[in-house]
């Protein structure tokens, strides 16, 4: 029988005895936390009492935070102020109050680059071009960017007054501003203020980029593919180079559509249990080629969708190995109120088991391209093909004018405008496919893990070439001032500013006159690396 008079003092003793074990070591850990701030207290109440001139107390504080997160050797971990979380939210969302246009400054003044499609700006006809010499009757001339936006952002439904200059006129538009959220699924061209998604319409094939990992991207890459399957889609290109990431829950539901089963991606983290993130077929999209798309900039949530289509067998990734950012952020706002820290909690790693992640002593990172399908492009190729990119982001009202000069609906017409040797790749991969139901190789019979490697050491080699050349730099300086014992002379110009020989040649004469090389420019900037060189002007030559 139960006798509850003789237990109770028994727990009460338990109760006692537990207390006095734990009561130390609380109070222990908190001395250790208390002596750990001792010494910051100690110098922040020196430095404000002391200091020569009244420290400024937010600037020490902002100082002291960012100290303590650069010793953690993160450049992902980073402390957002209370006055920039909203913009942080901006961009990491992809929602915001306002207009919906691309800016930047020009000549001083505002400028529309393109309006966002079915944005308040584009209903209200602000086109690509634009300059907006005021906003609500205060001039933009002078202001920086951030103060533009600034004015241009707002609450919803409010209205806001652009001073508009355009082919020599000027005129006012009155705009309502509205959330915008922005569009990240893009495709080879617009037609008006909407994308079109077919690069081969006859053959089928179709294109879908994703610039960034948003809330949204999920909802509208499976819009956007079913709508192609209902018009007779047969093969895609998803297209994430130059993708930065963005959030996790947006990579592991695009990879769910095309996944029925399988990992998508685990996470591991000192402070978090182990998880797996699989595939469910409910949803799964029907099946059909797909190509990814990669590059070096590919970061975080692009590398997951590649490696997880990649390692579960469900499409081929053409390009180049990606970045290798592998590490889970989590946005923790902080209970005083102060702002938000962003603190690396995880490391990302493939279906596979490979880490994502890069470090200093690894010599493999993120995800390769299928073998055979290694296809790099040079800094040159990406420039040109990413300046065309962007002419053909820009949103132009045609008034419902044919466009007479293009023809998107011939492919061959459409690769030779867009000048991209890896989108070339795909298509001739997916031809290939459909033709002979098999994947054949697009490059040559080298394997990747080698050619990657060699080209990685090549870039790090051309870093550090340019590393000791500032060295030598510096050192000559230093020998100058130690010579002569008087402050060093600015360099005369070699070449006049802003001048962009790009295309040009370089001839390399020896002192008989022999013309011994003729090297071709291949991009801007050529003063810079001849600076380095034991170089000087010879005017009188050039007379």
């Amino acid at each position: 029988m139960f006798n509850a008079r003789r237990v109770a003092p028994v727990l009460f003793v338990v109760l006692i005895g537990v207390l006095l074990v734990r009561l130390p070591v609380a109070a222990a850990n908190r001395a250790s936390v208390y002596t750990w701030y001792e010494p910051l207290i100690d110098v922040e109440r020196l430095v404000t009492r002391d200091f020569v001139t009244d420290p400024d107390r937010e600037a020490m504080l902002q100082g002291a935070i960012t100290g303590l997160l650069q010793s953690l050797n993160d450049p992902y971990t980073e402390f957002i102020p209370a006055r920039d979380v909203a913009e942080f939210d901006k961009q990491t969302r992809g929602a915001f109050v306002g207009i919906g246009a691309e800016v930047r400054m020009e000549d001083g003044w505002l400028k529309i680059i393109s309006p966002l499609e079915d944005s308040p700006a584009y209903k209200a006809g602000i086109m690509a071009d634009d300059r907006i010499t005021a906003v609500d009757g205060e001039s933009t001339f002078g202001l920086s960017i951030f103060d533009c936006i600034a004015k241009l952002t707002g609450e919803p439904n409010t209205p806001v007054v652009v001073t508009v200059e355009r082919d020599g006129e000027t005129f006012d538009v009155e705009i309502i501003r509205a959330r915008i959220v922005t569009q990240t699924v893009r495709g080879v061209h617009r037609i008006d203020d909407r994308w079109d998604f077919w690069l081969a319409p006859e053959e089928g094939i179709a294109y879908l980029r994703i610039s960034q990992f948003t809330t949204s991207t999920a909802a509208d890459v499976e819009r956007v593919v079913r709508e192609l399957l209902a018009g007779g889609m047969r093969g895609l290109i998803l297209d994430v180079r130059f993708n930065p990431g963005g959030m996790l829950n947006s990579a592991i539901e695009i990879a769910d559509l095309f996944l029925s089963e399988g990992v998508i991606v685990s996470t591991q983290g000192r402070a978090h249990s182990p998880q797996r993130f699989t595939a469910r077929s409910r949803g799964t999209l029907p099946d059909f080629p797909i190509v990814v798309l990669a590059n070096r900039q590919s970061a975080s949530a692009s590398e997951i969708v590649a490696g997880a289509l990649s390692d579960n067998g469900r499409a081929i990734v053409l390009g180049e190995r990606t970045f290798g950012k592998g590490s889970v952020q989590n946005v923790v706002p902080l209970p005083s109120g102060a702002g938000q820290l962003k603190i690396t909690e995880q490391h990302y790693y493939l279906p596979s088991g490979r880490s994502l992640h890069r470090s200093d002593d690894d010599a493999a990172w993120g995800v390769d391209p299928t073998p055979g399908f290694y296809l790099p492009m040079t800094d040159e190729e990406a420039r040109k093909m990413l300046t065309i990119r962007r002419e053909e982001e820009i949103i132009r009202q045609r008034n419902g004018e044919a466009d007479e000069e293009h023809r998107w609906t011939d492919p061959e017409w459409v690769l030779a405008r867009l000048q991209d040797a890896q989108l070339t790749g795909a298509v001739a991969a997916l031809r290939d496919k459909a033709a002979h139901n098999e994947w054949r190789p697009v490059s040559e019979a080298v394997a990747a893990a080698d050619a990657i490697s060699s080209d990685e050491m090549r870039r790090t080699e051309q870093a550090r070439e340019r590393l000791l050349r500032e060295v030598a730099r510096v050192d000559r300086r230093l020998d100058a001032l130690r010579t002569t014992g008087a402050r060093e002379q600015p360099p005369t110009d070699l070449l006049p500013e802003d001048l962009d020989l790009t295309g040009g040649v370089l001839n390399v004469v020896d002192a008989q006159g022999n013309t011994i090389a003729t090297l071709r420019i291949t991009g801007p900037g050529i003063e810079r690396w001849l600076m380095d060189a034991p170089l000087q002007r010879d005017d009188a030559q050039q007379e």
